[in-house]
């Protein structure tokens, strides 16, 4: 099993945890307007399969 070597300076763990929620952030947000795009309008027109 992996592990790491030497501890891992806080900075750094909060600079790569802020990368992982940008992007998270950004899908999130497209599936809340999706989902809201569902509940407001019956239409099946705008859904997006990718």
């Amino acid at each position: 099993m992996a592990v790491p070597k030497k501890k891992m300076s806080k900075s750094k763990r909060d600079s790569r945890k802020n990368t992982w929620k940008k992007k998270i952030k950004k899908n999130v947000l497209v599936a809340l307007s999706i989902g809201k795009g569902l509940l407001k309008e019956k239409t099946q027109s705008n859904i997006i399969i990718s």
